[in-house]
């Protein structure tokens, strides 16, 4: 075997302990990844979404509730999206920094940049700060909750879209879970 073989296959194989090193960070004692229970007084799992919280009401974000957290939790992060949307997934919330001891968002977050708990809120697909709720063209949609328990804060400023904020959370996911509502037109 060639000297470059040898160096390519070493460097292989570090990589794959690295990435296993990774993983073994968003793993509990037993090996199994931890679930946020995320609920809503609004609507159960699955459920359809109040008119109120969509753009065909007052379109406020809805009240949403979660259980614990890993204690290493630095942050959390919320994102919400549509992956029924007909030019591909659309999304309606990127919210990250939220204080990791907070349990509870109540219902309509401002729509300001940063919150007075210090979150901050990224861009949403309709090219704005904070929640933009469901808006289908028709038919029914599903729109995912989606609640990150993170290892670190993310050091980025307000604004961010869901794929930077995916890539710096990248590595530091401890725990998450989803609440799925549903909304047709």
């Amino acid at each position: 075997m060639s000297r470059k073989m040898v160096y390519l296959l070493i460097a292989f194989i570090l990589f794959c302990l690295w990435q296993g090193s990774d993983q073994s960070n968003s793993e509990t004692e037993g090996g199994k990844k931890m679930e946020i229970k995320i609920t809503s007084t609004a609507f159960e799992e699955g459920g359809m979404i109040p008119k109120q919280y969509t753009c065909d009401g007052p379109d406020i974000s809805p009240p949403l509730a979660w259980g614990d957290v890993p204690e290493e939790t630095k942050s959390l992060a919320l994102i919400c999206d549509d992956p029924d949307a007909p030019m591909g997934t659309w999304v309606h919330w990127v919210l990250f920094n939220i204080p990791a001891d907070t349990r509870e968002l109540p219902e309509n977050v401002p729509l300001q940049k940063r919150l007075a708990n210090g979150a901050i809120h990224g861009m949403n697909d309709f090219r704005k700060i904070g929640y933009g709720g469901p808006c289908p063209p028709g038919g029914t949609h599903r729109y995912s909750f989606k609640l990150y328990a993170l290892g670190t804060e993310i050091n980025l400023e307000a604004g961010i879209t869901k794929s930077e904020l995916l890539e710096a959370m990248e590595g530091h996911i401890l725990a998450q879970g989803q609440l799925m509502g549903r909304y047709r037109r």
